[in-house]
């Protein structure tokens, strides 16, 4: 899928529904009309992936409307891309970044041979259904505190032979977990809370605050999430944390003064960050 730039504000008037069926040409058109007029960068292929979703020119047009109000494309369908999966998403929910998957290429090149892992925040679930997809045969639990993300990612993660629990951070798991996870993804919020009106209104107006806003400096969950790692990891374990490039100093000294032995992976391709974090 496209990486989709921020609607411009919605067009005074929304496209009216239909009157042929939703795979017309005479759609087609009306569709890329509209995304277009609403500002949507890639009219055409939101339009095909829009036109191949809708089931009637009802449901089209409210796909359509939702679209030129500024809902993420995600949402729209109901589902993104992510290492090849459909993940499911809901209103609420945090959408699943493309560059987020160079963090799970990280972990699986780091413990290939991984039973146990963990996605924490994990949203969606979208990095654990991804490394349990390409791990093979693994324990996959996956934890979130905010109730839709834990809802969709179920729908994710059991898929895939996973567990979902409710909580913040690390006690949302079970006990047993300490000391045998082989890989531990947590993609914590890191936006400054200052930042966050800064963001896409795509993000800014459709995704849970608590998904996005990281605290003062935005690394307030990360320093949370590596200073009780070690006793969650076993040994060779490792955690893996997006963050960014500006923030990325700070990270691994959060991770260096949890006594981790650590690294920083650069995508530059995909504008990725990721602190990388080993057990001894």
């Amino acid at each position: 899928m496209p990486q989709l730039s921020p609607s411009s504000p919605a067009s005074p008037s929304s496209p009216a529904s239909p009157s042929s069926p939703p795979s017309s040409r005479s759609s087609h058109d009306a569709v890329v009309a509209a995304l277009r007029a609403a500002g949507c960068v890639f009219a055409e292929d939101e339009a095909r992936l829009i036109l191949d979703a809708a089931r009637t020119p009802a449901e089209l047009a409210a796909m359509v409307d939702g679209r030129v109000l500024g809902r993420p494309l995600e949402l729209v369908l109901g589902w993104a891309e992510f290492r090849g999966l459909r993940i499911t998403v809901e209103p609420g929910v945090f959408v699943p970044r493309r560059r987020t998957e160079f963090l799970v290429g990280q972990a699986v090149a780091q413990v290939p041979d991984a039973s146990v892992v963990v996605d924490l925040c994990c949203g969606s679930g979208a990095v654990g259904a991804a490394l349990a997809t390409a791990l093979g045969h693994v324990e996959l639990h996956a934890a979130d505190i905010e109730p839709a993300a834990v809802r969709c990612a179920r729908r994710n993660v059991t898929a895939v032979g996973g567990h979902v629990h409710t909580g913040d951070l690390f006690d949302a798991l079970p006990a047993t977990l300490r000391g045998r996870v082989d890989i531990l993804a947590a993609n914590v919020p890191y936006v400054p809370t200052g930042e966050v009106a800064l963001l896409p209104a795509e993000a800014r107006d459709h995704e849970p605050l608590v998904a996005l806003d990281g605290g003062a400096d935005g690394l307030d969950v990360l320093r949370r999430v590596a200073a009780e790692a070690p006793r969650w990891l076993a040994p060779g374990g490792c955690l893996l944390v997006e963050t960014s490039e500006r923030q990325a100093p700070a990270a691994v000294e959060a991770f260096l003064r949890s006594g981790l032995k650590t690294r920083l992976a650069v995508s530059e391709e995909m504008y990725a960050n990721v602190v990388v974090g080993t057990r001894p």
